[in-house]
């Protein structure tokens, strides 16, 4: 004999089952997962990126150029200025804590010299346990050119605007005659030095290329079937003429720079006939911002913005 199911054990088993056939009991596929993290890593990692490449390129500075400055100009003031006594030069009877020399009043030191009281008293007061009262007697001066002459808030400001004056004042004696004569002077000595000459080339080539004066100029953005027949590039117009080779081909030719993704400012040189470029109705900056994203972004020229492919 069948067991029969009350009423409430009918509704509740059908409730049950719709609920499961509806899905909304079920958990979260895990690709719907996946697709969440990788779409907030892709929201997060630009502004990420650039903070990381800012602070990069300012530790750099600081490291190479800040740096440098700040120890030499503490050095040089140090040099300059400091008045240091040591204790054989003073009589025996004043060799104590504190001494009485020619200009006034000195401290003694754990390393047996004596600096003036106001310069130990500076650096005294203005020692934590962070910071502690150096123990020489050059230390306790470098501490001191630092507290009275090197304050950050002063000195940043200062080192940026001497930096600049600095390169122009190099930019400067560069474009004059002379300072082209010693400059290439100096780069053919660089050259002829293994490995480093190498190295320098390089690095020339670089900078060349972001701070020429002579920048590329881009006329056009034309497509072009390259690197076969059937496959479509974008390519940047930056010359409409050489004479030899259109006279080899005998007809008007474009010289192009076919660039790579996602660097745009690198690529291939190539020159085509004119009549397999294509003329393509978008901007410089549409056709960058198509390339660096590999695709991405796709452009099109009745469109005023950019369209992100969905």
């Amino acid at each position: 004999m069948s067991e029969t199911k009350t009423l409430s054990q009918i509704i509740t088993d059908e409730i049950k089952q719709h609920l499961s056939s509806e899905g909304t009991v079920q958990p979260p596929k895990p690709q719907h997962f996946r697709k969440a993290v990788f779409r907030g890593l892709g929201v997060l990692l630009p502004p990420l990126l650039t903070v990381v490449i800012f602070f990069w390129i300012g530790g750099t500075v600081a490291d190479y150029v800040i740096k440098p400055f700040y120890y030499g100009t503490r050095s040089i003031i140090v040099y300059a200025s400091a008045d240091i006594v040591l204790e054989k030069e003073l009589p025996q009877s004043q060799r104590q804590e504190v001494a009485f020399h020619k200009k006034g009043e000195y401290q003694r030191i754990p390393d047996a010299t004596y600096v003036p009281t106001y310069v130990w008293n500076t650096v005294v007061k203005k020692s934590s346990p962070k910071f502690p009262v150096p123990r020489t007697g050059l230390e306790i001066y470098q501490r001191y050119v630092e507290i009275r002459y090197l304050n950050p808030a002063i000195f940043l400001p200062v080192s940026i605007i001497v930096f600049t004056l600095l390169l122009y004042l190099i930019g400067k004696f560069i474009a004059a005659e002379i300072g082209r004569f010693f400059w290439h002077r100096f780069e053919k000595i660089v050259k002829r030095v293994p490995l480093v000459s190498n190295v320098y080339g390089a690095v020339k080539q670089v900078s060349d290329l972001v701070f020429a004066e002579s920048e590329i100029k881009y006329s056009r953005i034309v497509a072009i079937e390259w690197p076969r027949k059937g496959i479509w590039a974008l390519a940047f117009v930056t010359g409409e003429s050489f004479p030899g080779l259109e006279k080899l081909i005998g007809e008007p030719i474009y010289a192009l720079i076919v660039p790579t993704s996602p660097m745009p400012f690198t690529g291939f040189t190539l020159t085509v006939k004119r009549s397999e470029a294509h003329d393509v109705n978008i901007t410089v900056d549409q056709a960058i911002q198509f390339i660096v994203s590999c695709g991405v972004v796709a452009v099109s020229g009745d469109d005023t913005e950019p369209r992100q492919i969905p």
